[in-house]
């Protein structure tokens, strides 16, 4: 696993590198937060609280003007030398940080920083954290407005959820392919929970959030639906290459033309677009059922 790990961390490198080019244009402001949360990020974009935000992790790339911050590299390999060098007067982050030894320097040197209450990963929770936000940020109509609309998608995709007469078996692949293998969302995660709000099921069960899947697998495992997320070795190539990607092309998924592209931030956290998100899976894995 550290080995997928770390080949991820790169080319998510790889692919992100550009940003880091990106001049500081907030160089006057006196409030400076460096945000170290995709989630955290996003909501805080959607509360329009940004105005003081002067960079954020690697993984943060939604909305999409976010990518013209600098970056202080990946949430879990920071450098204490980057993160000085955005001069910052708060650092926001959710507790998935690291390495340790980062950390504690930034502890050390007394740089104010700040966490979010731990909500748990439901609609609730989510409620809970963009109104603790909006209340920290002095957004509190835009949060209301946020958790609202939230909760009138949610309506809407479970009374379309409960009317499918079929519960496909999805697989999602979050990145793909280093080493012969797949690694792959479970039922333990996030997008688990989303796809069922959508009227569908996860295709694979494990221990933990994420799992390694051989091509042999993943053809055995025969998904109605496949979703690949924005990260994949057939994506440093020369385009979607989907069916040069072993394991793939034996799947009824493939067959039946039912392998669609996401967003990564789509499936890893709840957040603002959390119910927009799953109407679009829902459309996606139901794309051949009559409503």
């Amino acid at each position: 696993m550290k080995n997928i790990i770390a080949c991820l961390w790169l080319s998510m490198l790889f692919m992100s590198c550009g940003r880091f080019s990106n001049e500081d244009k907030k160089e006057d402001h006196q409030e400076r937060i460096v945000c170290i949360s995709k989630q955290y990020a996003e909501i805080i974009y959607a509360l329009g609280a940004e105005e003081d935000v002067v960079a954020v992790d690697l993984s943060s790339t939604y909305p999409p003007e976010i990518k013209e911050l600098p970056t202080i590299g990946y949430h879990r390999a920071l450098s204490t030398e980057t993160i000085l060098a955005m001069k910052p007067t708060l650092i926001l982050h959710d507790n998935n940080i690291g390495p340790e030894h980062v950390v504690n320097q930034l502890e050390k040197l007394e740089i104010p920083m700040k966490t979010f209450g731990q909500y748990e990963p439901t609609i609730a929770g989510t409620d809970s954290l963009i109104q603790e936000m909006g209340k920290y940020f002095g957004k509190e109509a835009a949060a209301d407005s946020l958790v609202n609309k939230l909760h009138a998608d949610m309506e809407q995709a479970l009374a379309q959820a409960r009317q499918y007469t079929e519960k496909p078996k999805v697989l999602i692949i979050h990145f793909g392919r280093a080493s012969n293998v797949y690694l792959v969302m479970t039922q333990k995660s996030t997008a688990a929970r989303m796809l069922e709000w959508a009227g569908g099921e996860m295709a694979v069960n494990a221990e933990r959030g994420m799992k390694q899947l051989s091509p042999e697998v993943v053809a055995a495992a025969n998904p109605d639906v496949i979703l690949l997320t924005d990260f994949g070795y057939d994506r440093l190539d020369k385009g979607n290459e989907i069916e040069k990607l072993p394991g793939i092309s034996a799947t009824n998924a493939f067959k039946n033309k039912r392998v669609f592209r996401i967003e990564e931030h789509d499936l890893v956290y709840l957040g603002p677009r959390t119910a927009e998100n799953v109407l679009l899976i829902q459309q996606l894995i139901h794309n051949n059922e009559k409503e």
